[in-house]
């Protein structure tokens, strides 16, 4: 007899119902992805504040440019501390780890702010993004368990445009604090504030049906870690591990020097270049609802794929351009950039619905979290690669392009080697009767 897992969707029973049932599984899930969003978005200016303060930072703690850059290696310890919490995330419950985590990320940033010296400073802007990649990786699972199949893709486009539009808060306040002399910590105080409604959000959020389920069933207690490396999944962990490699080594270049190419290589004034980047990230914003339609129109590898490819070529066009003559420079990087942005953006939101449609319930936070310490590790090995080239190729920027291009060979990848989950239940896509099966 077949199994219940080779159709797209499970047969509906008097107890899954409520999880299937689209109308029922929309009007229930509104409320979760509104809070959800907002938690998203306080984590989103979270994750900004030290990259958007850097100089201030620095300037504040005495430090040159080789010190600030080993701040910021020491910062990437937050990535592991995220990748316990998501892992918790799957053992105790996606409520208790958000819970957790945004009453810490405010008393984190307070002592952050606080901090005179640069030791405590660093220790409590770790935590602070520890827990920020919990909250992160927590909420874009819950949106996934509580959304019905047809709007999954929609839900992760929707975090990302609560993620850029917290990015977007902390850019807009600091010019600010600047141009009144007012210091840079009123970043951080301003997210201590969260302290009065963090917890408040994470306590009206319901626990995950899908989890309830799982950990009433024993599964939860019963998976480890390295289950995402069983035979069932090895061949897409390892995949996905490959694919994220090259993904960030492509993306950690064009994220970082997008500025310092526009007016230090091309020679745009500092106001053409915020301009630039300001219509890039703005536009950009089309790439969530543009992916998420792809996803759930052609499927997610193929959103994957094309737009992977055209990260790849969108970079090579900023990076190494504009072409020797060109009459106005500033408009060749404005297009390409925006174009980058919105191709960014729409591989970001097919990506996060395939990882969190590819495993299961009990592992699906551990598998974010693992994802995040290789995409760490690839930024630190990118900067450096990056640090190492420039002179012998002819610039930073000729480096950057050519990483760019890894974004071509990782979306073919992912394409060649990762299964369609489009329209597929969780509990299908994740092959999750195999897995509660296993022995």
């Amino acid at each position: 007899m077949p199994s219940k897992f080779d159709h797209a969707e499970i047969e509906p029973t008097a107890e899954t119902l409520p999880l299937y049932d689209t109308e029922a599984a929309q009007a229930r899930a509104r409320p979760v992805v509104i809070l959800a969003m907002a938690m998203l978005f306080y984590q989103g200016y979270i994750s900004a504040i030290a990259p958007i303060a850097s100089p201030w930072i620095a300037k504040s703690f005495r430090l040159d440019q080789s010190a600030i850059a080993a701040v910021f290696a020491w910062l990437a310890l937050a990535y592991l501390g995220a990748l316990v919490l998501s892992r918790m995330a799957d053992k105790f419950g996606r409520r208790s780890v958000m819970l957790w985590s945004m009453t810490a990320m405010p008393l984190c940033a307070l002592g952050a702010a606080l901090s005179s010296n640069l030791a405590p400073f660093v220790l409590f802007m770790i935590l602070l993004n520890a827990f920020g990649g919990a909250v992160f990786a927590s909420a874009i699972v819950i949106v996934a368990e509580v959304l019905p199949i047809a709007r999954r893709a929609q839900g992760q486009s929707f975090a990302g445009i609560a993620v850029a539009s917290g990015n977007g808060l902390s850019v807009v306040i600091m010019p600010i604090l600047d141009h009144y002399a007012i210091s840079w910590r009123w970043l951080l105080w301003i997210a201590a504030v969260g302290i009065v409604v963090g917890p408040l959000l994470a306590s009206a959020l319901p626990e995950s049906p899908r989890w309830e389920r799982a950990a009433q069933a024993g599964e939860t207690a019963r998976a480890r870690f390295y289950d995402i490396f069983v035979p069932l999944y090895r061949k897409r962990s390892a995949a996905l591990t490959v694919c994220t490699i090259f993904a960030t080594l492509c993306s950690e270049g064009t994220s970082s020097w997008g500025y310092f190419h526009a007016v230090s290589v091309v020679g745009l004034s500092a106001t053409a270049a915020s301009v630039m980047m300001t219509l890039g990230g703005g536009i950009g914003m089309i790439g969530f609802p543009t992916g998420a339609w792809s996803a759930e129109r052609f499927g997610r590898v193929p959103t994957v794929v094309w737009t992977g490819i055209a990260v790849g070529g969108g970079g090579l066009l900023f990076f190494w351009g504009p072409p020797a003559g060109f009459g106005s420079p500033a408009v060749w990087l404005c297009v390409t950039y925006c174009l980058l942005n919105v191709m960014s953006n729409a591989v970001t939101v097919a990506s996060n619905a395939a990882f969190t449609e590819l495993y299961p319930t009990a592992l699906r936070g551990t598998t974010l979290g693992w994802f995040g310490v290789i995409g760490a590790a690839s930024s630190v090995t990118a900067e450096g690669t990056i640090s190492a080239l420039a002179k012998p190729l002819g610039g930073l920027s000729n480096v950057v392009g050519w990483l760019g291009l890894l974004a071509i060979p990782g979306a073919i990848l992912f394409g060649l080697t990762i299964d369609e989950t489009q329209g597929l239940s969780l509990e299908a896509a994740a092959r999750e009767e195999a897995f509660d099966n296993r022995t």
